[in-house]
């Protein structure tokens, strides 16, 4: 970006712009505080000879490093003068961040890595956790009726209204509406993935079912932003944008930005629903397996005295016929 009678004046909205560093201390600090926080979990559970997989560690680092790279780059920077950046942004800190985060367990890893204090004692963070999950407050705002309305709502209540043009005016506006997506995205997709215990627990179908109630919404939203022929939003404007910006047709990109991008995380999400439920199949089989070996095989003694009871039955009748 080179500075331009006073004005900062975008350079073209390549790659390699995107990419320069331009952190935003705000969400800066708060993803490295995860970041360490989580690590330190994990540790402690190491040196206390407990596991944690390696997996669910990875999948966290990759969450906290998509927050990162969309609010800590240029793409922060052009997120603020075009829409199609800005988009990007959106569905990155809203389906993206949220199921990485998520498959990364922090809400068990949390009850796992924290020491309850003793009885008699004041509460403490495990004590406070476990009081939250079981709050009402957290029934309501992790319920589909609750969830799936506000997901909507973060599409068509942002950028139908004045609303977007009225928090981008101000920094800590643009702050807030990027952690609401962040927010609404984790809500949305906690029962979905699963991983964490929640006060919502649904099966395996009814998370699928949860997963696209979502989606055609998203979809007509993003066709709705593409087929639009004036301009939705104030906040984008010509002087901002690098010279020479169609802005119509960047508001059609980022049209089709969020509605291609709604594809990902569906595909990610089945893929780890099918994924758990093979899994979960694979639990109950061995499950079944144990009980068989403890109770000496008793179901099929049983069955094969309901087998001798029934030709018993049958020989019966020919023999007083004889």
């Amino acid at each position: 970006m080179h500075h331009h009678g006073g004005m900062t004046e975008p350079g073209p909205f390549t790659l390699s712009n995107v990419l320069t560093w331009s952190p935003d201390w705000v969400f800066l600090a708060a993803a490295l505080a995860g970041l360490a926080l989580y690590l330190l979990g994990v540790v402690r559970l190491r040196r206390r000879g407990d596991s944690w997989s390696a997996g669910r560690t990875t999948a966290w680092v990759l969450g906290i490093g998509s927050v990162i790279l969309v609010t800590c780059t240029g793409l922060n920077d052009y997120g603020m003068v075009l829409f199609s950046a800005h988009m990007i942004q959106h569905m990155v800190l809203s389906m993206l961040s949220p199921i990485l985060l998520l498959l990364g367990g922090p809400i068990t890893l949390a009850l796992r890595a924290l020491r309850p204090t003793g009885k008699g004692r004041p509460r403490g963070p495990r004590e406070l956790l476990v009081a939250l999950l079981h709050s009402t407050y957290v029934k309501v705002i992790s319920h589909p009726g609750f969830t799936i309305p506000l997901f909507i709502a973060s599409l068509y209540g942002v950028y139908f209204t004045p609303l977007f043009d009225f928090l981008m005016q101000y920094r800590l506006g643009h702050i807030a509406m990027m952690v609401h997506f962040l927010a609404t995205g984790l809500v949305f997709f906690w029962p979905i993935m699963g991983v964490d215990p929640g006060p919502h627990r649904p099966g395996h179908v009814m998370r699928i079912i949860e997963l696209f109630m979502g989606m055609p919404f998203h979809a007509f939203f993003g066709v709705a932003v593409m087929m639009a022929n004036h301009q939705l939003v104030k906040t984008f404007t010509t002087e901002g944008a690098p010279p020479g910006t169609d802005l119509l047709a960047d508001q059609k990109l980022a049209g089709g930005i969020t509605w291609a991008f709604g594809e990902i995380p569906t595909a990610i999400v089945l893929i780890a629903l099918v994924y758990q439920w093979m899994r979960s199949e694979e639990r109950l089989s061995r499950r079944r397996d144990r009980a068989e070996d403890r109770s000496g095989d008793a179901e099929l003694v049983a069955y094969n005295a309901y087998l001798a009871s029934l030709d018993q039955r049958n020989r019966r009748p020919a023999a007083d016929a004889g």
